[in-house]
């Protein structure tokens, strides 16, 4: 395949040409360039043809998922096919990744590169969320986004941490490299990234798939979370240098989890994993028991590893069990002393009401949200809020519920007294109080 060269242009089905402007970046796939294509610019991904195992089958593919349109805003999907071959290879336009989006790579590198401007040297730049909120947004997006592909009977194939671009202030998502996704049962050749792969694919029993998506996924999730890698302890570590034979043995066949509850051959090893042994402990048990499951029984049965909707119900409970105390201290609920119904802050004291519902604790404290998929029966809604948590202006430590929603919920009192909280209204919250949003949903302090 020859290079593409800048000012140069290439013909795109359907007419019109795109004009080569520059080179964005390359990888073992082919060579990505910036590109005009009807007065806007485009990324264009132009394929080394060697490396394609089918490519009248894979371009066939690309074509096909360009016609069935994206599943979700979330994926940087393929928008126009190059025309034919030309220059001995083909590609596709996609939409440029916003300036503010950084690769989970770096993310993960905690840095990325920058070329210093009026100079050919680089620089390194710092790269961190700027929230817990941020983080856990983050992993909801991911989740969300794979359902949506998942239920349109794609999978995506080759999940790993280059795939990812995310906004670290919010936890917005995109998903790139969307040319791997394939329908359920296809495969092109790609089988995924040696760390990223599920264990059936790394001994070559099975081929990427949904089910294998579904392992991807919980590794994506792992190293979002935890900055590790899930099965890198210290059985790996023993393995100076990790080639095929090792890649099948601690990935493969004998792949045991770092923190496995029964076997501890593979545990992180302090001074060299530190990361992962801080951030454990940091995070609540039933998110630490959601990985243990993944990467035990999951690991073994692929029927086991746990499915979208149940990773979203896990992240917008972790998302509401952040707890913003007014010395500064913000931490999941767990790090907080649970006595009496209320959480009290380690640092100042400070005692915090929480709103039970019937399978979440929802921590009480200024600026904290619900969502519709708290009070609303049988929805999933994890972005509408549907409440907000006031302090009153006079009485300062006093909290009240904001009603958001066009319906008038019903508060108890302790007394047995009913009060009700109109569209925009706000009600005091205290000890005792229930709250009834309607349709059986009723939460109480």
């Amino acid at each position: 395949m020859a290079e593409l060269k800048v000012g140069s242009s290439i013909k795109i089905e359907y007419g019109d040409e795109a004009k080569i402007i520059g080179e964005l970046g390359s990888g073992a796939q082919g060579i990505v360039y910036l590109v005009e294509y009807k007065g806007k610019k485009y990324a264009l991904k132009w394929y080394f043809y060697d490396k394609l195992r089918e490519p009248n089958a894979f371009r066939t593919n690309i074509r096909n998922n360009i016609e069935d349109k994206s599943p979700s805003d979330k994926f940087l999907w393929p928008q126009y096919l190059t025309e034919g071959q030309q220059n001995g290879s083909f590609g596709y336009l996609m939409d440029l990744i916003p300036s503010n989006y950084v690769g989970l790579t770096d993310i993960l590198n905690t840095y990325k590169i920058e070329q210093i401007k009026g100079s050919n040297q680089v620089k390194k730049v710092p790269v961190k969320f700027t929230s817990l909120e941020a983080v856990v947004n983050a992993a909801i997006n991911i989740v969300i986004a794979f359902r949506e592909l998942h239920r349109d009977g794609k999978s995506y194939q080759d999940l790993n941490d280059g795939g990812f671009y995310i906004d670290v202030q919010t936890g917005d998502l995109l998903v790139c490299d969307c040319d791997n996704i394939a329908p359920e049962g296809d495969n092109y050749g790609i089988a995924g990234m040696p760390g990223y792969m599920a264990p059936e694919v790394v001994r070559g029993i099975a081929k990427p798939d949904v089910q294998t998506d579904k392992y991807s996924l919980a590794v994506v999730l792992f190293k979002l979370l935890f900055r590790h890698d899930p099965l890198e302890g210290a059985k790996v570590l023993k393995s100076v240098c990790l080639h095929e034979a090792a890649d099948l043995k601690h990935y493969g066949k004998e792949a045991v989890f770092i923190y496995d509850p029964e076997d501890t051959s593979n545990r992180p090893v302090k001074g060299v994993h530190d990361n992962v042994i801080n951030l454990w402990r940091v995070y609540p048990e039933y998110i630490r028991d959601a990985f243990i499951r993944s990467f035990t029984t999951g690991i073994k049965n692929p029927n086991h590893r746990i499915i979208e909707n149940e990773w979203q119900k896990l992240f917008v409970r972790l998302r509401s069990d952040i707890i913003h105390c007014e010395c500064g201290r913000v931490r999941f609920s767990n790090a907080y002393v649970n006595k009496d119904g209320m959480y009290i802050c380690p640092s100042c004291s400070n005692k915090f009401l929480s709103i039970k519902f019937e399978d979440i604790d929802i921590p009480v404290f200024a600026g904290q949200k619900l969502y519709r998929c708290f009070t609303a029966k049988g929805n999933d809604d994890f972005n509408t809020v549907t409440a907000i948590i006031m302090e009153n202006k006079k009485h300062k430590g006093v909290m009240g519920i904001k009603n958001n929603t066009q319906d008038t919920w019903k508060c108890t009192l302790p007394n047995g007294e009913i009060k009700e909280v109109e569209p925009g209204k706000t009600r005091a919250l205290g000890k005792g109080m229930t709250i009834d949003f309607g349709k059986s949903i009723i939460a109480k302090l």
